[in-house]
């Protein structure tokens, strides 16, 4: 089957070698005509799906570290404000540990280039909707609205951040199932803190 009869495949191996040229060479080192060659297509067929290098690194962004196929609806446990955040971060975290490549880029040309940095905030947006729209739907009260969103921003920046050391007994790695519950319980405790009491007359 030729390139052009399977676009599927074709987009998909333009994808994954500027992956593995993006991770080896950085951004700027790894030329289109480079990642042409390593997909095995003319350098014309790339520009047809990708027009620029940058469109290339934003799809792979959101297609591959994206939560567009995440249903928050399965995460959601009614009553359990902190599993739900608990389902959220390790489908997140399953998403990113099958990229490593990807998510290493992400954090050495996100300081640097606008451009990833503006597809960065897009994915974090889409995250932040999604741990909003679980945890809300977890809760048994209502809670005010600007704790709830903060709480789904402080998740999501928990759940993306980079561990600054690799952990140890006595201070767990960021992402460890401990370190993670205990952010949870923080968060969830704020929210119920927060949540309007009933009616005074």
């Amino acid at each position: 089957m030729t390139d052009e009869a399977d676009p599927i495949a074709t987009r998909t191996r333009i994808l994954d070698a500027a992956e593995s040229l993006f991770a080896r060479l950085g951004f700027d080192g790894a030329s289109t005509a480079r990642i042409a060659r390593a997909a095995g297509v003319p350098k014309g067929l790339l520009f047809y799906y990708f027009p620029t290098k940058p469109d290339l690194l934003g799809s792979l962004i959101e297609e591959r570290l994206g939560t567009d196929s995440i249903d928050p609806v399965p995460l959601t446990v009614h009553g359990d404000p902190v599993q739900t955040l608990l389902n959220v971060g390790d489908t997140v975290l399953s998403a990113h540990a099958a990229s490593d490549v990807l998510r290493e880029i992400i954090w050495h040309e996100s300081h640097t280039r606008p451009d990833v940095s503006a597809a960065l905030t897009r994915y974090r947006r889409a995250l932040h909707e999604l741990v909003e729209c679980a945890l809300r739907a977890s809760l048994t009260v209502s809670a005010d609205e600007l704790a709830l969103r903060a709480a789904a921003d402080a998740w999501a920046a928990t759940i993306t951040a980079r561990p600054l050391t690799a952990g140890s007994e006595s201070r767990p790695h960021l992402h460890e199932p401990a370190s993670l519950r205990a952010i949870a319980r923080l968060l969830t405790a704020g929210l119920l803190v927060t949540a309007p009491g009933p009616a005074t007359t």
